[in-house]
């Protein structure tokens, strides 16, 4: 069986989304990356030696890393889903886009509002930054219930799991009306509910 190993509202959250949305058998190992253990006391640099979530461990054994990757992976594991468009069409390309961008120009910029370091002048412009990338989702969002269109994808996973952020960075989603309500929508999903209640993450 599949192995996810994850840290509570990190990124590992899409995967997480994106493994109970397609009703795919998993488990899943907690790790604290402060010290680098699992729950259950391994050294999580001896599993990914990237020494950060998402891992996941395949049914073969092998380690897949990197979320972008690993929620393509398991949206064609079960395509009955339509996690993902089909493979070499473009709308698969606009798939990647979406994973590409989120994980570029609005993931990245997180880390940096996270981190205790980040003097606070540097941390009002990584937010107007972060203002301007939301900005752009929301615009896409307009007259659509998902990234895609009417269809929920990895990519409507992986941005739920970095707008939740907004609510310890002071960020308020509300200045985008549209924004708003997709996070709403993507949260009344079932498979969320499912995977922010293991995580003990609050609903909203």
């Amino acid at each position: 069986m599949m192995k996810l190993y994850y840290s509570p509202g990190a990124c590992s959250l899409s995967p997480h989304i994106a493994l109970r949305e397609a009703g795919i058998p998993f488990e899943v190992e907690k790790v604290n990356l402060k010290v680098k253990r699992t729950e259950t006391g391994i050294d999580y640099d001896t599993i990914n030696p990237k020494s950060y979530v998402p891992a996941l461990v395949m049914n073969n054994g092998e380690l897949l890393t990197e979320g972008p990757a690993i929620v393509q992976y398991i949206a064609d594991l079960a395509p009955e889903k339509k996690l993902a468009p089909t493979a070499g069409t473009l709308e698969r390309y606009r798939l990647q886009e979406w994973l590409n961008y989120i994980s570029t120009e609005i993931h990245k910029s997180f880390g940096m509002l996270f981190d205790p370091a980040t003097p606070e002048d540097l941390k009002d412009a990584t937010r107007a930054r972060l203002g301007k990338r939301l900005g752009y989702a929301a615009s896409a969002l307009e007259g659509k219930n998902y990234l895609l269109g009417d269809a929920f994808t990895v990519a409507d996973a992986y941005l739920f799991t970095v707008l939740t952020w907004t609510r310890y960075t002071g960020i308020d989603l509300s200045l985008w009306p549209a924004l708003k309500g997709y996070f709403n929508r993507v949260a009344a999903r079932p498979a969320v509910i499912s995977a922010m209640k293991a995580e003990e993450l609050p609903a909203d």
